[in-house]
């Protein structure tokens, strides 16, 4: 009886080991992978908002301003305070200046403490101090301005609205603004209209 016992157990397979787990070469190669990975992903989320990321909000901040003064057909002014960081929207009804209804606008947004206003070009100049505002009227245009913001590591970003045709452009270069057009005299005079004679 012994003896068939013992070839029984001569016959019967051995289970196979893949079966049971996996092999140290397997989970070495899984945990290079996940680095590799890791590797990738981790210097792209970043906790903290940098100088493009609050350049794209500010872009989103005017567009969704001019579709707003486009829709409920009024004169919305941007108030920016460069020493503060600060920026909040108002609508212009007649002589009075309204907060809008959206609960987004309610509180003045700042930038992150690490950014700040460089300078704002707008039509009566530079300002690096103070506060500047900026009007998006009912029919789509927008004062022209540019922005000049600036990171801890004096990296730089400027965002500059066409007037005319709202569109924006992002820079991390200065921008300067156009030189206003400087018609010569001798023109002048044929530009004025013709007075009629008696």
């Amino acid at each position: 009886m012994r003896r068939l016992s013992s070839l029984a157990s001569r016959r019967t397979p051995y289970p196979l080991r893949a079966a049971t787990g996996f092999t140290i070469l397997e989970i070495i190669i899984v945990l290079f992978l996940l680095v590799g990975l890791m590797g990738i992903i981790l210097p792209r989320i970043s906790l903290e908002e940098n100088l493009g990321s609050v350049g794209r909000r500010m872009v989103g901040t005017v567009r969704s301003l001019q579709s707003m003064a486009m829709t409920t057909q009024k004169t919305i002014r941007l108030y920016v305070d460069v020493d503060r960081g600060s920026y909040w929207p108002v609508i212009l009804d007649g002589n009075q200046e309204k907060a809008p209804t959206d609960v987004a606008w309610a509180t003045p947004l700042s930038l992150p403490s690490s950014i700040r206003f460089s300078d704002i070009f707008t039509t009566p100049g530079k300002k690096e101090t103070g506060r500047v505002s900026l009007s998006f009227y009912p029919t789509g245009r927008i004062d022209p301005t540019t922005l000049h913001l600036v990171d801890a590591r004096n990296n730089i970003l400027a965002i500059a609205i066409e007037p005319i045709t709202g569109a924006i452009r992002m820079s991390d270069e200065r921008i300067e603004p156009p030189k206003p057009i400087v018609i010569p005299d001798r023109v002048r005079a044929l530009l004025k209209p013709a007075s009629s004679a008696p």
